[in-house]
């Protein structure tokens, strides 16, 4: 199943990306290496994601003479969806490191397959932020959508979402119930199976991520 037409979804193609999505992929990674590719394709994420932020022109004095330059202007949070999305945190603080730092819990529910909330921490300012909520997996959309509901309603108006797998179906999900929110992934699967697993996938990033397998 490919995935469904939206201007809002970007795959980011890079070598380094696909070489680490791999290594995430197989059964035999062993958690430390989980973590540390989890952490370098967050970073990769982080630099496509921040093309998108605005910068203001700014004076600066060289060694030798004055010459423009530009500073970012946009104030940032990233808000993970515990528990795997905390496995992203520190690749995004590498490359923006004044970035403010939500958290939102959401338990997944076996039996219907829907997003339960637990723990919700948010910054202040998100009216004036750029807010980026970070999932390793985008499977059904539950939890992004629940996520995103949530900012909204705190203030966020300028929101995207980033994530290494995506299923169709929650792409789809995403794209219907806030169709203006952009979406960062590493990579569009062929769909999900019986349990609302992403297939091929990666497994359950957040036990792989914490060692909990």
């Amino acid at each position: 199943m490919s995935a469904p037409p939206t201007a809002q979804l970007t795959v980011v193609e890079h070598p380094v990306l696909a070489d680490r999505l791999t290594v995430l992929r197989h059964r035999d990674t062993a958690w430390p290496d989980f973590r540390h590719a989890l952490f370098e394709c967050a970073a990769i994420l982080a630099v496509e994601v921040a093309r998108e932020l605005p910068v203001r022109e700014v004076e600066v004095q060289t060694p030798l003479e004055t010459t423009h330059g530009a500073r970012l202007s946009a104030q940032v949070v990233v808000v993970p969806v515990l528990r795997a999305g905390l496995g992203m945190v520190d690749g995004f603080l590498r490359l923006l490191p004044e970035a403010r730092v939500g958290h939102l819990g959401m338990a997944r529910d076996e039996r219907a397959h829907k997003p339960v909330d637990y723990y919700s921490r948010l910054p202040p300012g998100l009216a004036d932020s750029w807010v980026f909520v970070l999932d390793p997996m985008l499977a059904t959309g539950g939890s992004a959508v629940n996520a995103l509901d949530h900012l909204k309603s705190s203030g966020a108006t300028r929101l995207g979402l980033v994530c290494l797998v995506a299923a169709p179906e929650g792409i789809a999900a995403v794209a219907d119930a806030h169709p203006e929110v952009r979406i960062w992934t590493a990579a569009v699967d062929r769909g999900l199976d019986h349990n609302a697993y992403i297939r091929p996938g990666l497994g359950d990033a957040g036990d792989r991520v914490f060692g909990t397998t």
